[in-house]
Formats: structure tokens, C-alpha cells, sequence
């Protein structure tokens, strides 16, 4: 298991690298954006079953850890973004201190078992628990950029992610349609566990949630084609405007500790946990304009 942790974190670190230079073969303006996002203000909140700063360490974005317990009386800056760790077992009076900190302009991300403890209670007639639980296993995932230019830049009609689902894991029904967006989907969660979406988010007061089945910290993937076994490195070839510059870079990060499938599902993940950012970033962006032109 350890072996498997480190491989996944090289994997993390080599897409996260990725992504900085997918966004300066496609779009240099946005790549320089990009940078600012190590100033995000992220508070991690411990869990038991997903570690998501872990995912923080090996892209090396700084973070506060935080116990559940905080919560309580933490006071919560709705410049922030939180990150609750499955399963989110939260006090009534953190739910309050949620629900506050979102309706003031936070934003908020959740990982499975928190759909129930967080979201529901919290946050109710957005998504629920469809009342299934899934098996251990990796499916694949659908990634929706149509009308996202961030993950658009990011994501192409090659790529062919997976995504890991832990036994017990908590499939989302969406009951909100028309507020909820679905960035990321599964035809194969849809045909054994009745719903498809993998990854959704929507508007809460002047804030934002966003929450994902199973867990962020991907432990595992699967070579179910020739193309996952590969090396590594030939994602890179897939992804990036390759020169020997760039590929003395990753060698020496070592791309090829790990093969095409852990890192491609490294980076489909890494580009959903930096759009978080990039959303916020632009929302604090419009929210800094609006003040100055009401200033005038």
C-alpha cells in the first residue's frame, strides 16, 4: 500500500506540473493566472476516509489542517475554501457555521459520505443519497468542458479517465436540475448504481458547493487497455508540445515510476481540485470589481 501511496503521489506531482504547462501550449494568458492560485486560502478539515491533503502535498499547494471539532467555533472567511474529508461528521453548531460561511461568498467541497452529514442537512434540496451503495472498484469517467474554458484548456477528447470508487461509496441523486451542474459523469456508475454523476456543484447564497462521490485521493487505478499500461511518459507525448527540456523535467520527476493510467487519473482529478481554485480566484476577481465600480 505504501508503494501504491508513493507511486500516486509522484503521479499527482508530475500532473499537476502538467497542467501548468497544458495551459501554456494552449493559453498563456490563463497560464499566468494559473500561478496565482498557490495564494488560495484552503482549510482542510480531517477525515477518516479520505485524505485530500495529501493530493495538496504532492502538488505542493500550502493548506491549514483543521480537526472537525474546530468547526465549532472557527470563524470561517468567505475568502476560504473548505475541504471536508470524508465523512464529515460535523456538529450541529459547525453545520450553522457552514452554512453561514457559503451564504457569504465561501466555498465549500465534500467528498462522499458528507453528502449526508454535510449536504443534506446543511444545504437541502440540491442532491441527496441515492440510498445505494457501490462496490470497490475503478470506473470510467466522463469529464463535461463544453461550457467550462478552464477544463476545456485542460481536458481533450482523447483523454480517457478513471475514477475510484471505495466500497460504500455514496451515489448522488440530483434533485435540482436546474442548479445543479454535473462536471463529471459515469455511464457505468448510471448502469449499476442508478445515477451517473460523479462530480457536481451549485450556488448556495453568494457562495458555492461542491461535492464528488467516493474520494479525492485517488489510491488506485486501473490498466484496463494497452494505452493505460503504458509509461507514463506517453501521456505526456498525448498532452503536451513535448522538447528535451520538458522531458529531462519529468524524467527526472519520475514520470515513468508510475503508468499512463495512475498518471492520467492524476490529472483528470488534479484538473477538477484546480478548477475549485481557478472558480474562486474569479469570483473574488468579480466581487473586488463590483466593489470598486460601486466605490466610483
Amino acid at each position: 500500500m505504501t508503494q501504491t501511496k508513493e507511486k500516486m503521489t509522484k503521479a499527482y506531482r508530475v500532473a499537476q506540473e502538467m497542467l501548468k504547462d497544458r495551459l501554456k501550449d494552449v493559453d498563456q494568458s490563463m497560464a499566468e493566472e494559473f500561478d496565482e492560485l498557490n495564494e488560495s486560502d484552503i482549510v482542510i478539515v480531517r477525515g477518516t476516509y479520505d485524505f485530500i491533503e495529501q493530493v495538496f502535498n504532492g502538488i505542493g499547494l500550502k493548506y491549514k489542517i483543521v480537526s472537525v471539532e474546530a468547526l465549532d467555533t472557527m470563524q470561517l472567511d468567505p475568502e476560504q475554501i473548505v475541504f471536508i474529508n470524508c465523512p464529515g461528521n460535523v456538529s450541529d453548531k459547525a453545520l450553522r457555521n457552514l452554512v453561514s460561511f457559503v451564504e457569504k461568498g465561501g466555498f465549500l467541497f465534500t467528498t462522499d459520505w458528507a453528502l449526508r452529514h454535510v449536504i443534506e442537512k446543511g444545504f437541502p434540496g440540491y442532491i441527496r443519497y441515492n440510498g445505494k451503495n457501490t462496490h470497490d472498484e475503478v470506473v470510467r469517467v466522463e469529464i463535461l468542458t463544453s461550457d467550462d474554458p478552464f477544463l476545456k484548456s485542460l481536458i481533450g477528447e482523447n483523454d480517457d479517465p478513471q475514477w475510484w470508487l471505495e466500497g460504500s461509496s455514496y451515489p448522488i441523486t440530483v434533485l435540482d436540475k436546474d442548479k445543479v451542474e454535473v462536471m463529471v459523469q459515469s455511464k457505468e456508475i448510471k448502469e449499476k448504481y442508478g445515477e451517473s454523476a460523479v462530480f457536481v456543484s451549485f450556488d448556495h447564497g453568494e457562495g458555492k458547493i461542491y461535492h464528488m462521490i467516493s474520494h479525492f485521493y485517488l489510491q488506485r487505478a486501473e490498466t484496463r487497455t494497452e494505452r493505460h499500461k503504458g509509461e507514463g511518459s506517453n501521456y505526456l507525448s498525448e498532452k503536451l508540445a513535448m522538447d528535451n527540456q520538458r522531458w529531462t523535467k519529468y524524467k527526472k520527476m519520475g514520470v515513468d515510476d508510475a503508468n499512463l493510467a495512475e498518471v492520467e487519473a492524476a490529472y483528470s482529478s488534479s484538473s477538477v481540485m484546480n478548477k475549485i481554485l481557478w472558480d474562486k480566484k474569479k469570483k473574488s476577481e468579480e466581487k473586488s470589481k463590483t466593489y470598486d465600480e460601486e466605490k466610483r
